[in-house]
């Protein structure tokens, strides 16, 4: 459960990295600090959402949460999602250039704001559980 509640503290805190480069209304990515920061975050997104679905399924496993089926069900659906914010997320550090603008498009992305949801329901369901099953 550690592994897959760290990649969820690290996925927030690139999130919320990227909200205040947004708002900071930099034309690109040259010649401020959080400008040099923001391809790190990205990078650091997209690696801590790699593994993300087969670190749930093995917090799952471990818990001996049931019904399995229904875990396994939302598993995929992480996996879908952690997938298509990967692809976001690489698409923006592919560009010569990452300007404010181009990072608050990728925040409004559905894609990234659907993973968002998936953290802080399955954050919530694994503490629950894990209580319940310690």
């Amino acid at each position: 459960m550690a592994n897959f509640l760290e990649r969820s503290e690290i996925i927030e805190e690139c999130y919320e990295f990227m909200l205040a480069y947004a708002a900071q209304g930099l034309p690109d990515d040259q010649g401020s600090q959080a400008g040099g920061q923001i391809r790190e975050f990205l990078s650091r997104l997209a690696e801590a959402l790699r593994g993300l679905p087969e670190s749930f399924a093995e917090a799952v496993a471990q818990a001996g949460f049931e019904p399995a089926e229904k875990y396994d069900s939302f598993t995929a659906v992480l996996g879908r999602d952690a997938g298509d914010s990967i692809a976001a997320a690489e698409l923006v550090l592919a560009q010569p250039s990452v300007g404010s603008q181009l990072v608050d498009n990728l925040n409004a992305s559905i894609h990234l704001r659907a993973l968002l949801t998936d953290l802080f329901l399955l954050g919530e369901i694994l503490r629950k559980q894990s209580v319940r099953v310690n």
